[in-house]
This record gives structure tokens, C-alpha cells and sequence, in this order.
């Protein structure tokens, strides 16, 4: 098996074919206006490129919600996750589903300390 990691490493990686492949699935299933295929073509060849030379980034970004939008993600019966915007009435399970700690999610969507996970 070890043979077979070593073959695949060793053998050229063609970026244009996985971007291609790549924006064909995404486009197949999402609405994209031609005019924006040329930026679409472009950041995905960028990200399959970098990946190669191993400057993905550590965590993603913090993405900053405003105060009306953390708000509304509280209800009286759920909290809507801001990752998939479903309702959920502990965000616990959830949370351990897509690897993250209630700690990781508030840092990451820049939320209060005292926002809630139940």
C-alpha cells in the first residue's frame, strides 16, 4: 500500500483538470452568470495551487454577524446555527458534528461570550 502512495506522489498533478472538474460539479448544481466563470476558474485554480504548496490557511476567517443577525439565531424554541442555518435546541451535538467547541463557534462568528448553546 505503501508502494501505491508513493506512485500517486510522484505523478504530476494537473491543476486545469481538477479546477475543471471541480467548477463543472459547482456549476452543475448552483446558478453562476457567465460573466463570473473567469473569477470563479481563477480563485478555485488558486486554491487547488496552493494547496500544493501547503499555504492553506490553519481556521477560516472570522466572520463578523451583526448584532441584528445574532439576535434573530435565537428563538424561543431553537437557536438557528449559523452553518448551515437550521434550528437546533442544543447546538452541542452539532457543533461536535462539524468538529468545533462552542468556544470555536463564538470565535469564529464573533459572538458574544454569554451567547447561548442551549
Amino acid at each position: 500500500m505503501d508502494q501505491d502512495a508513493e506512485t500517486l506522489d510522484a505523478q504530476p498533478v494537473d491543476f486545469i483538470e481538477l479546477t475543471a472538474d471541480i467548477v463543472s460539479a459547482y456549476v452543475s448544481k448552483n446558478a453562476v452568470r457567465p460573466s463570473d466563470m473567469p473569477e470563479l476558474l481563477a480563485s478555485v485554480h488558486a486554491a487547488i495551487a496552493g494547496l500544493s504548496q501547503g499555504s492553506a490557511t490553519a481556521a477560516p476567517a472570522t466572520e463578523k454577524l451583526t448584532p441584528s443577525q445574532i439576535r434573530k439565531s435565537i428563538t424561543p424554541d431553537a437557536l438557528i446555527s449559523f452553518i448551515d442555518g437550521k434550528p437546533y435546541k442544543t447546538l452541542k451535538r452539532h457543533l461536535t458534528g462539524n468538529g468545533m467547541t462552542i468556544e470555536q463557534y463564538r470565535e469564529r462568528y464573533g459572538l458574544p461570550r454569554d451567547y447561548p448553546s442551549t
